[in-house]
């Protein structure tokens, strides 16, 4: 079998089991049990095993769960919600107050969890009812956390840059410096257009009444502590080298672990909650690396990453142009993919391409991460718009009210 038919043929069945409804992990997976069966035979499975417990092996991945849990456990105690008061409380009265707030809150957020799921679904439960009490426009409420969500996988700790670190062999730590100054940056545009528009448009975002007493302000301020500690127990002892992201995954889950029992909200109840949905999540996430992994596998050894590979280096166009082309790919695959699925796709085709074209690697991976964040909020699998549907349950209309109050009557 020519590369030419292995890409267009594993390529174009996992396109068919994606639209189909199949898990991305399944298909992936199941796509390279059946290439491997018709290029190397039975001896194709033994391929796929090896490659998947090869990655099994990966001390990295042990993060994932750990990094997982911060999230899950932040996001089922009241330590988010008290923290999204204290930025309610200090928004003022500016326009747009509060959903600067809210923009704030949703990168400490993720911050402390990694987490787009997390930081989204959390701050919309927290801030859509706050802000429709007080007649803030929904597209401008929900557009604004939906792109503020996506810098989960974007500020560290992120379990796609532990991903891509994986994939790369790139330093962790300098992954999640670089993620770290990407995100504030994008954080401020997004704060920036957030207080131009309600300025320019205040009926978007209408202040508050009145601003809360400093001495109220000063209180709320408590509980900022916890958040605080808990980012730097982890990003600390990354940066100064006192731990390895492993380690510091295990740091930051003690330190929630900690919080969430100081504040006794620690029982039965919450640990199984939270062991349940992490083993979940995790699960989730370590089939589709072993999808993913089995996929390359029997692409790379049928010859199709060699030839995507000779492809793009063999364009007559000048390097910046290649990057630009490699981008308009992962931002066309993030509308439709999860960017793990993305990351352990395309990534080892892309990655050396870049080394020979001479480009700076922890640039390379923080631009394709960007792109992640994106393909999150861009229709038509946007993860972060199904996630705000949860917690953004849709309005009644008043004619429906009116005849909900009759009836009731």
């Amino acid at each position: 079998m020519t590369p030419e038919i292995l890409t267009y043929g594993m390529f174009g069945m996992l396109l068919i089991a994606i639209i189909c409804g199949i898990s991305l992990s399944f298909a992936m997976g199941g796509t390279a049990v059946v290439f491997g069966y018709l290029i190397f035979g039975p001896n194709g499975m033994y391929s796929i095993v090896s490659a998947a417990f090869g990655g099994m092996w990966s001390i990295l991945l042990s993060a994932i769960p750990l990094f997982t849990f911060i999230g899950v456990a932040l996001a089922k105690s009241k330590i988010a919600s008290d923290l999204y008061h204290a930025f309610y409380l200090w928004s003022g009265r500016m326009p747009g107050g509060l959903l600067l707030g809210t923009s704030g809150f949703a990168a400490t957020l993720s911050a402390m969890t990694g987490s787009c799921a997390a930081s989204t679904i959390t701050t919309g439960m927290v801030g859509i009812p706050a802000m429709d009490q007080r007649g803030y426009n929904r597209k401008f409420v929900l557009g604004t956390i939906g792109a503020s969500g996506t810098l989960g996988i974007l500020i560290p700790p992120s379990i796609t840059l532990i991903l891509i670190g994986m994939q790369t062999g790139q330093s962790i730590g300098r992954l999640f410096l670089g993620g770290m100054v990407a995100g504030l940056i994008v954080l401020a545009v997004f704060m920036s257009y957030v207080a131009i528009r309600s300025r320019m448009r205040p009926e978007l975002a209408p202040t508050l009444g009145q601003t809360p007493p400093l001495r109220e302000r000063l209180a709320s301020l408590k509980s900022v502590i916890l958040p605080v500690l808990i980012i730097l127990s982890v990003l600390v002892s990354i940066f100064q080298g006192i731990a390895t992201p492993t380690e510091a995954a295990a740091i930051g889950a003690a330190a929630v672990t900690l919080s969430v029992a100081l504040r006794g909200e620690l029982n039965w109840r919450y640990i199984k909650e939270v062991s349940f949905t992490t083993a979940s999540v995790t699960g989730m996430v370590i089939w589709i690396v072993f999808g993913a992994t089995a996929f390359t596998s029997i692409y790379g050894s049928g010859g199709g990453t060699a030839f995507m590979q000779q492809m793009l280096s063999g364009l007559s166009a000048s390097p910046w142009v290649t990057i630009l082309l490699m981008q308009l790919i992962t931002l066309i695959l993030g509308m439709f993919l999860d960017p793990v699925g993305i990351i352990l796709l395309v990534l080892p085709i892309f990655f050396p391409i870049v080394v020979q074209l001479g480009f700076d690697p922890i640039w390379f991976c923080i631009l394709f991460q960007l792109n992640l964040c994106i393909g999150y909020i861009s229709p038509p699998f946007g993860y972060n718009l199904f996630y705000l549907k949860t917690p953004a349950p849709r309005r009644r209309s008043r004619r429906s009210m009116r005849r909900c109050s009759r009836s009731c009557c």
